[in-house]
């Protein structure tokens, strides 16, 4: 494996047009039609015959079980234009970034989003119509369309004259089939709401303009990259605006979930590294991300793993019953905002809270007292499912001394931007005393790395297991050079790490390596970004580049960022979540510093 040469600075790259470009970029029966704000997801039936709408939302109160917001059945279903007798029209679909077009033997219909909670589809001049299936305890029919209660609820209305109206119960549904006599500028909205009252306006001009308009600032403001990124570039930017959630109770700011499909909530390290595509675009839109989390802080300074509509995680009762976080990247990641932005005033807003977030991991964090961090829950290292912690928990695993190690770096960084020289010299000094103490506690020169420990009765514990987070301290740049090497010595070995798109979560060499199963041997593209910046900080830029081309490679290779990669084939496993958050805001920045020449 050979890294390219820096690209040329794209400052003169002609930009390419963005809704050609990314034309039935998406399938939209595995990626949803959604747009900024919204909580709609409309996907195309399997047979691409009809369409259906499911809410990305929890519903905690309601005979909730974990993650059965990811097979509930959708509030509206077969969703199809008809004729003006009611039958179904076949049709030939192309998708856009703002809109879906749906050409038929009557004529065009498109469907684009005219606020957060209403889909708007315009319908071709002449006698046409618009079947569907809502999901509601009750409904009627109205002189402008229908309206239904329910856990949401929904209201289809038109601007058209109605020719029939005919709404009738049929199990758990209603049947709705409304045909119109429709002129020019005609649509059927569907409003679906948690809210009492209906958004029954309709401007379809305006909202197709304006969605357009919407959708080509954002792209404008993306930073220009070298033309060999443009395809999964510009689609990883729709990414970022299309997974974008309003406020709504305890999400006290517009965030970006992992992904509205599987991922139903914010969490704490993902909306880390979203922020780092947003510091490109919006400097409101990459502090928030730090800022619904600091707003959920707890008295002892933890930070919760996640945040939803309904609630926040702080705690959970399985696989072991302890709190539940994410490693401490904030203040690495919020360095790197400012980096960026400038803002010294978002700086002075976080700076208190996450020292306190920094301390709660010396203290509440630490049970047997020995300065060193532990995980007491396997979902606060992010790897939930690796078998680093199939002997039980809690676990002292290198990478999280290596993020407090980086994140007291920043905080040192932050402090001295701030005029708070004595905590800078405090928290750089405890940032170069941590890394010997790693290296006591955690390395074995005879193998090589740095093995996690499981506190016991009897002391510690050796979990010899090789996944990627035993190699994290090179990430520190603080590691003697013999030591150092060791760790790149393992990493580019093809039978451990340097597999044909490296690097695994589990050595391919380990008994436990399965490259299909999530943190037990996948490619994960935010790690692979944390490597491309260790191998650099370390002193070795030309793997740095080899890293950072194979994993934009990566990417580039499949229609959509995944949530995780087959090392050897490249390929997705058909469970890892799709329009994944991380993957988009990784790629940018990964493209963004290529094309640069900054890798």
């Amino acid at each position: 494996m050979t890294a390219r040469k820096p690209a040329a600075p794209p400052d003169n790259e002609e930009r390419p047009d963005y809704f050609a470009l990314l034309r039935d970029r998406y399938d939209l029966t595995a990626v949803p039609f959604t747009d900024r704000a919204s909580r709609l997801l409309l996907f195309l039936d399997p047979d691409r015959k009809a369409f259906h709408v499911r809410v990305s939302e929890r519903w905690p109160r309601l005979d909730y079980v974990e993650g059965d917001y990811r097979t509930r059945r959708p509030i509206v279903r077969d969703l199809r234009p008809t004729d003006g007798d009611g039958r179904p029209l076949p049709f030939t679909l192309t998708s856009f970034p703002h809109r879906v077009e749906l050409v038929t033997e009557h004529g065009p219909f498109a469907m684009v989003f005219a606020d957060p909670e209403v889909l708007l589809i315009t319908v071709p001049p002449g006698r046409v119509g618009v079947q569907c299936l809502v999901r509601a305890e009750h409904g009627a029919a109205d002189r402008r369309g229908a309206h239904f209660r329910g856990v949401r609820n929904v209201a289809l209305t038109t601007n058209a004259r109605l020719l029939s109206n005919a709404v009738e119960p049929q199990g758990v549904h209603y049947r709705v089939d409304l045909r119109v006599d429709a002129g020019t500028d005609a649509a059927v909205s569907l409003n679906i709401t948690p809210r009492l009252g209906f958004n029954r306006g309709l401007h379809p001009q305006a909202a197709l303009a304006e969605s357009e308009h919407q959708w080509r600032r954002w792209f404008e403001a993306a930073p220009p990259v070298h033309s060999r990124y443009h395809l999964p570039y510009y689609y990883a930017w729709w990414i970022m605006r299309a997974g974008l959630v309003s406020s709504r109770y305890y999400l006290t700011r517009e965030a970006m979930v992992p992904s509205k499909v599987r991922y139903v909530g914010v969490w704490q390290w993902d909306a880390f590294f979203h922020a780092l595509a947003y510091r490109y675009v919006d400097l409101r839109l990459a502090s928030d991300q730090f800022r619904i989390f600091i707003d959920h802080q707890r008295p002892d300074g933890m930070l919760p793993d996640a945040v939803y509509d309904e609630g926040v995680i702080d705690h959970l009762a399985y696989p072991v019953d302890a709190p539940v976080t994410k490693p401490p990247m904030a203040a690495w990641a919020a360095w790197k905002v400012y980096q960026t932005t400038g803002d010294l005033d978002f700086l002075a807003e976080i700076y208190a809270p996450l020292v306190r977030w920094n301390e709660w991991w010396f203290t509440h964090a630490d049970d047997d007292r020995d300065g060193i961090a532990q995980y007491s829950h396997p979902f606060s290292s992010g790897f939930d499912d690796s078998p680093l912690w199939d002997a039980g928990m809690p676990v002292e695993s290198p990478d999280l001394s290596t993020y407090l190690c980086l994140h007291m770096e920043a905080l040192a960084g932050m402090a001295e931007a701030l005029g708070e020289t004595e905590d800078a010299v405090r928290f750089r000094a405890r940032a170069d005393d941590l890394v010997p103490r790693m290296i006591e506690h955690f390395y074995d020169p005879q193998a090589g790395v740095f093995w996690a420990m499981r506190p016991t009765d009897q002391g510690h514990r050796r979990v010899e297991v090789l996944t990627s987070l035993n190699l994290f301290p090179l990430w520190t740049g603080r590691l003697p050079p013999a030591v150092a090497q060791r760790l790149v010595d393992h990493l580019t070995n093809p039978e451990a790490f340097w597999t044909r798109f490296p690097i695994p979560s589990v050595a391919r060499s380990d008994p436990a390596f399965n490259p299909t199963q999530m943190w037990r041997g996948p490619v994960w593209v935010n790690i692979n970004y944390l490597f491309v910046e260790a191998l650099q900080r370390a002193g070795f830029p030309d793997l740095a580049r080899q890293l950072c081309d194979s994993t934009l490679d990566l990417v580039a290779g499949s229609a959509d960022m995944r949530e995780y990669y087959h090392p050897e084939t490249g390929q997705p496993p058909p469970q890892a979540a799709p329009c994944q958050g991380w993957t988009a805001a990784c790629f940018i920045d990964l493209a963004i510093r290529r094309s640069r020449g900054e890798v």
